[in-house]
């Protein structure tokens, strides 16, 4: 639950600076190591859209797989997303 915390703490201070330091990098890091790598790759790699209803001005992100077979997954911010990680490190652990 702290790690939660922490994590949240870092993406709110992200998002009211707008950028992002090395510190925030290596804290993300530490928390959520191998899916944190994962996630860098995917929008180091182009692999992020975003799709803006209208007119209600909601987003949801579709997202690129890393695997061979090229899947694309929903994820609406903070809340949910259909990739196999979410599943297995959030629903699967409550």
């Amino acid at each position: 639950m702290a790690a939660s915390a922490a994590g949240d703490a870092v993406f709110r201070s992200i998002k009211a600076s707008n950028s992002v330091s090395d510190e925030q990098l290596s804290i993300l890091h530490f928390l959520y190591g191998k899916n944190f790598e994962r996630a860098m790759r995917i929008l180091d790699q182009g692999g992020v859209q975003r799709i803006v209803g209208i007119p209600s001005g909601r987003a949801v992100y579709q997202v690129a797989g890393e695997s061979k077979n090229s899947d694309q997954y929903l994820c609406f911010a903070e809340h949910h997303c259909t990739c196999y990680a979410f599943f297995y490190e959030t629903v699967n652990r409550v």
